[in-house]
């Protein structure tokens, strides 16, 4: 790790952090967990919110796929996602639907203009809740160009957040 330059767990603690949130919508999938906190710890993320049924650490089946993930990167639970998205925007981010919606902007068009950023991503099968879509600034969607209509959570998680955070930096 040393050759790699990593960070240690303190130093990932201490470091300052993109402005970028995850909200985990009642996802089921302890793996789809545990690969969101690997993903979120990639990208020196400030934080998770696991909400409603959503489980949190520590788990094993969590940590299979977080690789200690969930002991450097700052996670809150909420009982609902609505809760966790009055929160977001009570300290100023703008809220992101991750859903295919009708009006929803795809992610390579995309313009970043927020400060404080957090992106909601739903249920593995029903997806974000209509409710929490509502309360959301917009919806983000994945261009798609094959046979299928979704893709899975985690992957999902990853390519959105290396496109904002490459905004992000991009507009920095």
């Amino acid at each position: 790790m040393d050759e790699l330059g990593r960070k240690t767990t303190e130093e990932f603690k201490n470091a300052s952090k993109i402005p970028l949130v995850l909200v985990l919508d009642n996802v089921r999938s302890m793996n789809n967990i545990g690969s969101v906190f690997r993903t979120a710890d990639a990208f020196l993320l400030q934080g998770i919110y696991l909400c409603g049924v959503t489980a949190t650490p520590p788990h094993r089946e969590i940590q299979k796929t977080a690789l200690g993930a969930t002991e450097s990167v700052n996670w809150k639970h909420f009982p609902t996602t609505i809760d966790a998205v009055n929160d977001l925007k009570k300290d100023g981010f703008t809220v992101y639907a991750v859903e295919q919606a009708e009006n929803s902007t795809m992610l390579d068009k995309l313009n970043l203009t927020d400060k404080k950023i957090a992106l909601v991503f739903g249920n593995e099968v029903s997806g974000v809740e209509q409710s929490v879509i509502d309360v959301c600034a917009a919806c983000i969607e994945i261009p798609q160009y094959g046979t299928k209509h979704s893709i899975n959570l985690a992957v999902s998680v990853g390519i959105v957040v290396w496109e904002v955070v490459r905004k992000i930096k991009e507009k920095n």
